[in-house]
């Protein structure tokens, strides 16, 4: 929990910079969602990333990705990325931002 909060913390200026960013309470971590639209989110020291269903499986073979899999059953269009991938400030910027353009792609809820 307390990595889940350290990641959040990391993630919040990336996404301050963007109109719409709202947090909820998900998957045991926090969900970041723009304009109405889930984004990416922290699950076990891990970032969640929503890329969309195009292009899913060539995600996966970036280092570090696997299936986003919390309840049992792999989400299609998301991606779990391991600690190792968003060590650097750098990786971490690079996924949300990969993320919310994403999510800024989408009609607001």
């Amino acid at each position: 929990m307390k990595n889940d909060l350290v990641l959040s913390e990391r993630i919040r200026p990336i996404l301050a910079r963007r109109r719409g960013v709202s947090e909820r309470k998900m998957f045991g971590g926090t969900c970041f969602m723009l304009n109405g639209n889930m984004c990416v989110g922290t699950w076990k020291e891990s970032l969640i990333v929503r890329l969309g269903k195009n292009g899913h499986e060539q995600t996966l073979t970036e280092p570090h990705t696997r299936p986003a899999d919390m309840n049992g059953r792999a989400m299609k269009g998301w991606a779990l990325v391991e600690p190792a991938g968003i060590a650097s400030d750098e990786s971490l910027m690079m996924w949300v931002d990969r993320a919310a353009k994403y999510a800024e792609s989408l009609p607001a809820k």
